[in-house]
C-alpha cells in the first residue's frame, strides 16, 4: 500500500525515511550524508547543497508516483544530473557486485544449474552496464553542454528517449528462475532467501531509476533544450538587427555623417553648408542619399538613427 503522503520542505528528514525507508538509497545519491538529526528537509537538503524542490519532486514521485513534471520549470537540472550520475555509481560499483557475492555464497558452485544462473547473472550485469554507461557516455555529457550553454550538435533528448528501453527483464527472469528451478539445502536456502530479497529490492530500485529518467529528468532536459532555442533565436535576432545597423552606418561616407549630426542639433541646409565648407547643393545631394541608403525621411528619424548608433549624445539633440 502506497504512503499517500506529499512530503514537504518543513517535514523532519527522519520522519520522512521512518515512512519510507527506501529512501535510503536515494539520500546517497542526492550527496546527502546521514548525521542529520532532527533538521528539516530543507535544513538538511540546504546543508548538503541540494536543491530541495527537486529532492522532494523525486521523492514523492518515487513514493506515490505523484505529479506531471512537463511543465515543471523549477527542477534544478544540474540536481538530477548529480543524482543520475550518483545513482549509476551506486548500482554499478556497489549493488551488482553486492548481488554477485550474495548469489555465488547461496550457489553450490558443483552444481551444473548454479553455474548457469550465475552465468545468466553475468550477462545480465553486463547488459545494465552497457545501458547506463551508454548514458553516461552520451547523455550526460549532452546535457552539461546544454547547462554550460555550448549543446552539441549531433544529439538531442529525443534520442535518448528512443534508445531508452527496460533493462530490468532479465533481473525478473534470474528472480523466476532461482524460485522455480534451483534446488538448496536448509542451509543454502536460508542464503539464496536473503539474496532473492535483494533482487526483489533491486529490482524495484531500476524500476524508479527509469521511472524519473522517463517522467522527471526527460521533461526537464527538453524544456533546457526549448530555452536555449528559444536563446538562440533571441541572440540570431539581435545579431541580425546590430548586424543591420553596422551595414547602414558602414553605408555612410563621413561627410553623411557630419550631415545627420548638423540635422540632429537643428541646423538647416545653408547652416550645415557654411558649417561644412560645402554648398548648398552639395547638403541636399548628401540629404538625398542619407534617406535612400537609410530609408529614414524624416528629422525625428534621423534624430533616433543618430542616437542609436552613437553619432550624437541624447543632451546635444535640439527638441
Amino acid at each position: 500500500m502506497k504512503n499517500l503522503k506529499m512530503y514537504e520542505p518543513q517535514d523532519k528528514m527522519i520522519m520522512l525515511i521512518k515512512d519510507n525507508y527506501s529512501v535510503l538509497q536515494a539520500l546517497g545519491c542526492f550527496g546527502i550524508n546521514l548525521g542529520f538529526g532532527d533538521k528539516t528537509v530543507a535544513e538538511t537538503c540546504q546543508m548538503n547543497g541540494v536543491d530541495t524542490y527537486t529532492f522532494l519532486a523525486v521523492v514523492n514521485f518515487t513514493i506515490n508516483n505523484f505529479a506531471n513534471f512537463d511543465d515543471d520549470d523549477q527542477l534544478s537540472v544540474p540536481t538530477l544530473l548529480h543524482y543520475l550520475k550518483a545513482s549509476h555509481t551506486y548500482y554499478l560499483d556497489f549493488q551488482l557486485p553486492f548481488i554477485r557475492r550474495e548469489l555465488e555464497e547461496s550457489i553450490d558452485d558443483s552444481d551444473q544449474l548454479g553455474r548457469l544462473i550465475m552465468k545468466f547473472y553475468d550477462e545480465y550485469a553486463q547488459e545494465i552496464r552497457r545501458h547506463m554507461k551508454y548514458e553516461e557516455k552520451t547523455l550526460f555529457p549532452y546535457v552539461q553542454s546544454l547547462l554550460d550553454g555550448r549543446p552539441a550538435l549531433d544529439y538531442n533528448v529525443e534520442m535518448f528517449s528512443k534508445h531508452h528501453e527496460q533493462t530490468d527483464k532479465k533481473l525478473r527472469e534470474l528472480k523466476l528462475m532461482i524460485i522455480k528451478y534451483l534446488p538448496a539445502d536448509a542451509h543454502l536456502n536460508n542464503k539464496l532467501t536473503a539474496t532473492l530479497y535483494d533482487i526483489y529490492n533491486n529490482e524495484e530500485w531500476l524500476h524508479h531509476h527509469a521511472e524519473v529518467e522517463d517522467h522527471i529528468f526527460t521533461p526537464a532536459i527538453r524544456r533546457l533544450e526549448q530555452q536555449m532555442k528559444q536563446d538562440n533565436v533571441t541572440k540570431n535576432i539581435s545579431s541580425m538587427v546590430f548586424k543591420g545597423n553596422q551595414e547602414n552606418n558602414d553605408a555612410l561616407s563621413d561627410r553623411e555623417r557630419d550631415v545627420i549630426v548638423s540635422l540632429v542639433q537643428g541646423m538647416q541646409n545653408k547652416e550645415i553648408a557654411e558649417h561644412l565648407c560645402i554648398s548648398v547643393n552639395t547638403v541636399i545631394t548628401h540629404r538625398r542619399n542619407i534617406a535612400r541608403k537609410l530609408q529614414i525621411h524624416s528629422p525625428a528619424g534621423l534624430t533616433i538613427y543618430a542616437i542609436v548608433n552613437g553619432l550624437v549624445d541624447i543632451s546635444s539633440v535640439k527638441l
